[in-house]
Order: C-alpha cells, then structure tokens, then sequence
C-alpha cells in the first residue's frame, strides 16, 4: 500500500495555479536591465591557473635555452657525443643557490622535489656550457654562462677555491718555503736546487768565439784538480765473459744536504725507517742529488716529524718540478695524512687502555 501511495504520490505531483505575479509588458519599457559583466582579461603566462605561475615560468624559460643549446650543438656536429669523449671532458663542479634562496629569487616555494626538479635542468644546461667551452665555441657558451650566472651563489670563487693548496712561494735565491705536518708535528722546509760547480756555469753561460777571434784567443788549460782514483770496477764473481762479467760504470752522484734543526739526517733520524720515508719523495720523483733541504721541525715523536718532513718535502718538489706533480700525487705523497693521536680519557690509562682490574 505505501509502495502505491509513493507512485501516485510523484505521478500526481503538481500545480494547478501561478506561483509568481504577473508583470505586463508595457511597463518594461522604460526599465534599465543590468550591464553584462566585463570579460575577463587573458592572463600574461599560460602557467597562471597552474598556482605556481612563478616557478612554471622559470622552469619552462630553462627548458627552451636548453633545447636551444642542444639545436645549436647539434648542428655543430658535437651531439651525441661519444661515450670515451664524455669521460675525458674536465670535471664540472656546480655551486647552485640553495632552496631558500632560489626560492626568494624566483618568489615562489619550493618543495624539495621541485628544487631538485630545477636543478636537472641546471646541470644539463651546465654540461652543454662545458661542452661549447671545450669545443671552442666561446660565444655560444658566453650565451649559456649568463642564462646560469643567475642561479650561481654570489661566493663561488671561494667555494671551488676550498680544498685547493695554495701556491709555493718563491724567494729571490730560489728557495720553496712549504710547510708539512702529521699527527702532533710540523715541519717548516726550504728547498733550494744544487748549484752547479763555476766551471760548468761559465762554459754554459760564456757564448761562442767568432770564427776571426778564435785564432787570437788562447784557450784555457784544463783542470788542475787531480782527479780521484776509484777501483776499477769488479764484475760478479763465477762469470768470465758475457754482460755480468763487467763491472757496472762509474755514475757521478751530486752530493746534497738534509738538514734538520741544524743537524744531518743521520744524526737527528738515527732509525732507517724514517730516513727511507724522508727520501721517498725523492725516490719516486727521480730527482735523488738535485735538491738541498733545510728544515726545522718541532712536536710530536720522530714517525711525525718524518711524515711532515716528508710531506713538506713533495710540496715543495712539486712546486720546483711541475712534472713530477702526478707521480707524487699517485703515490699519496702530497695529501696530508688526517690521523691524529686520539686523547685520554678520564678512567683509563690512555685513550682506551683500562687500568687492571682488581677484585677488592
């Protein structure tokens, strides 16, 4: 029965009368309708009903310098580049703003996924700018360097100068001042090249005699230092012919000083240990005899202040031999070792030591 009631009920639902009064017509006439409303004016960035019309309009301003840069090197034949040339471009090193302050540049926040968003748009754009550098193509990458310029913090010159060593100095005889240290000890080292005997500076710095002088000129006697009379060399007993049976030449070795707070090397390092690990720098780079040291160390024991000394004495070799820089840095001899004695502590004997254990 209520299932009836609720099907006539809708089929039955109206009315019968007017609900609103009625108007005529003629008094209209002089009645003045509502203006329509003004249309809407075309918003300036299409990214404006996006929220983030600041972030979007930089974004997209990145991506078509980027695309630009890609046609540019396209046609300039350098993309794709090979994947052995890529290894072999210099290394990049990108000091972009960070959040907070790409966000007040561009008057917009930003969340960690957009300001990472951002900067892989940065970083490739980066790498075109080194690629149009390494290429030649200057003007293209002046272009690209002032389009990143804007995102660049203002201290980049200091941040890439971080961890950089600074450049020896030089004296007006010649001398390198460096300075090593290791654990508690520092060295102060100068480093100063052999001089060559007066009889060799003066043939190699006298020029040439002209051909009508060189009948007139008398020519200088020899020598008149008597020379040292060595062995004559041995080859190794058991061969009677063949290489092994002579002995090897004769090999003149310039002699050079090492001398530390006054005293020979020997003297102050009387272990072996320590003297080896003063030479090595001398070693790897080959130039064993061409170099004087002078150096004053002070704290620490003697594996420190051989450690600084040697470590004094690879800077500075780098610096009198430019050559010889990738041979010492191979052999970690011009990094500083960051080992330090760790401190006491209050209960034990020493840094971790305890004191014996007794039961009453």
């Amino acid at each position: 029965m209520n299932i009836a009631r609720k099907v006539a009920g809708g089929a039955f639902r109206f009315r019968a009368y007017a609900t609103a009064a009625y108007v005529p017509p003629a008094s209209l006439e002089g009645l003045q309708l509502a203006q329509p409303p003004p249309p809407k004016s075309k918003p300036e960035s299409p990214t404006f009903y996006t929220g983030r019309a600041n972030y979007y309009d930089q974004l997209l301003t990145i991506e078509d310098v980027a695309k630009q840069a890609r046609r540019a090197l396209q046609e300039l034949e350098l993309l794709p580049l090979p994947r052995f040339a890529q290894q072999n471009l210099p290394p990049l090193r990108p000091v972009w703003k960070n959040k907070d302050d790409l966000s007040e540049l561009i008057e917009a926040n930003l969340t960690t996924s957009r300001y990472r968003r951002f900067l892989s748009q940065l970083n490739q754009l980066n790498e075109y700018r080194r690629l149009a550098e390494v290429a030649g193509h200057l003007e293209l990458a002046e272009r690209i360097q002032g389009v990143l310029e804007m995102f660049e913090r203002e201290n980049k010159d200091a941040i890439l100068a971080r961890g950089k060593s600074k450049p020896v100095k030089f004296d007006e005889y010649g001398r390198s001042y460096t300075v090593g240290r290791r654990k508690e000890s520092t060295a102060r080292v100068w480093v100063i090249a052999v001089q060559r005997p007066p009889g060799e500076e003066a043939a190699s710095s006298s020029p040439a005699p002209a051909e009508g002088e060189a009948a007139t000129q008398v020519q200088p006697q020899a020598s008149q230092d008597v020379p040292i009379q060595s062995a004559p060399a041995v080859g190794i007993p058991g061969f009677t012919s063949g290489p092994l049976s002579v002995g090897p030449a004769h090999i003149e070795v310039p002699t050079t000083n090492i001398l530390v707070n006054n005293m020979s090397l020997v003297d102050y390092f009387p272990r072996l240990s320590d003297r080896e690990r003063i030479v090595r720098p001398f070693r790897v780079a080959g130039l064993i005899g061409a170099f004087n040291v002078f150096a004053i160390v002070r704290g620490g024991g003697n594996t420190g202040q051989s450690g600084a000394l040697a470590l004094g004495i690879a800077k500075a070799l780098a610096a009198h031999v430019p050559e010889v820089e990738p041979l010492l840095r191979k052999a970690k001899m011009l990094k500083r070792d960051p080992r330090m004695v760790e401190r006491k502590k209050t209960g034990r004997a020493k840094a971790r030591k305890a004191y014996t254990w007794v039961k009453r």
